[in-house]
């Protein structure tokens, strides 16, 4: 046990006293704060969710548990012929997330959430859908549905027939998924949210994203004994790399004029990590899927006419 175990640490604010039993007594304040609370389920009047003409429709925002899914989709775009899915905006800052709507398919009230009503489950009623959330469920159902329609070689998750890589890619997908709350909810918060700066609590996220960045520099490039890898799992890209990539690009950008965090984090520094953001970020159904559901961008997305014929 550390020398200092017993020793009563400092409080912040200085008045403040931990007590036996927590209780919600006022918003914590911040761009956050007013969304933020102890309870779950829907708020406020009714809100039903808009519904567009194709069978998957997502509902969704442009930040990185968002980008993995429109990534993925926009890949099968380019892929499968006519294939289709509309996107519609959920602002997680205005709210939106705990609409009536949107919490009958996803009761945590977190974003992304899918409905896809092409489907022959003959245990739901008729024209019900399938109600798909969590980032990582919703990439693997997609995969599992759709990756049948594409060439061998271009499949996004390892068959079962090849069980080691299929394993390491879900390994990799879990860890992003565990990694996630350290990146967005811990340094993000801290750094850029809250209402207030506390170095403690700032430094140790910032060691933990360093860290992070570290194992994935060190995997990437082979450090550890291991062979230098294009992508994730080696010469497959996978919806490992599709998990990773949008928290991982979006660790730079941090801050009120979007480049403080990369800055402060020193996060050029992996150079293993930087030369796969370039080859993930080059490929051009990220490019798209990096856009959607971002209001300077595409707020919504209902067809592929929505990017130029030069995007594809």
């Amino acid at each position: 046990m550390p020398d200092d175990a017993d020793k009563t640490p400092e409080a912040f604010p200085a008045n403040y006293v931990v007590p036996k039993v927590w209780t919600f007594e006022k918003p914590q304040g911040g761009i956050l704060g007013s969304v933020n609370a102890p309870t779950a389920g829907s708020r406020g009047p009714p809100r039903p969710l808009p519904r567009g003409e194709h069978s998957l429709q997502l509902h969704s925002m442009g930040t990185p548990n968002g980008q993995k899914i429109t990534m993925l989709l926009e890949e099968y775009v380019s892929l499968i012929p006519n294939f289709e899915y509309d996107a519609y905006s959920v602002n997680i800052f205005k709210g939106d997330q705990f609409g009536s709507g949107f919490t009958e398919i996803n009761p945590n009230s977190k974003i992304p959430a899918l409905l896809d009503y092409d489907h022959s489950d003959e245990t739901l009623p008729e024209g019900e859908p399938i109600k798909v959330f969590e980032s990582g469920s919703v990439l693997l159902y997609l995969a599992e549905k759709f990756d049948p329609s594409v060439p061998e070689g271009m499949r996004f998750l390892p068959p079962t027939s090849k069980p080691a890589l299929r394993a390491e890619c879900l390994n990799w997908l879990m860890w992003q998924m565990g990694s996630a709350p350290n990146l967005g909810g811990a340094f993000g918060h801290y750094y850029r949210y809250a209402p207030v700066k506390i170095e403690y609590a700032i430094d140790r996220a910032a060691m933990e994203v360093k860290r992070l960045f570290d194992v994935l520099d060190r995997h990437l490039g082979g450090l550890d004994g291991g062979e230098e890898k294009a992508w994730v799992c080696g010469d497959v890209y996978t919806v490992a790399d599709i998990a990773i990539y949008p928290w991982f690009v979006n660790m730079f950008k941090y801050g009120p004029t979007d480049i403080e965090s990369g800055v402060f984090l020193g996060l050029k520094e992996y150079e293993h990590v930087n030369a796969w953001m370039d080859r993930v970020g080059a490929r051009k159904a990220v490019k798209r899927g990096m856009q959607v559901n971002r209001e300077r961008f595409l707020p919504e997305r209902h067809s592929r006419d929505d990017f130029k014929p030069e995007e594809y």
